[in-house]
């Protein structure tokens, strides 16, 4: 990947993760044991994401959990890309010749 494809492609995530998920997202010591949920609920970042990881759609996880919008799930992505971005080196793709 070439580094102008590089920066296009941290831009694309970029605009992505600018939703502030940090609004959805919060921790109470007193709300499942301090781990990250979705505001106003019980469910854990963990469980969307885990969802989202073995296939789930939107759907499957609105219908499962109605108590959480479009727009937490796509919070939790979000969340997700966003962590990814700031821990994980971008690793050089080998160009075949």
């Amino acid at each position: 990947m070439s580094t102008q494809d590089r920066v296009a492609w941290r831009r694309t995530l970029q605009s992505e993760t600018d939703m502030n998920y940090q609004e959805r997202i919060v921790r109470d010591p007193r709300v499942v044991g301090g781990e990250p949920v979705l505001k106003g609920t019980r469910v854990t970042l963990r469980t969307v994401l885990a969802s989202l990881a073995e296939g789930a759609t939107v759907a499957d996880i609105l219908a499962d959990f109605p108590t959480l919008s479009e727009e937490d799930v796509r919070a939790a992505i979000a969340f997700a890309a966003a962590s990814a971005q700031e821990d994980l080196p971008v690793a050089e793709t080998p160009v075949k010749r």
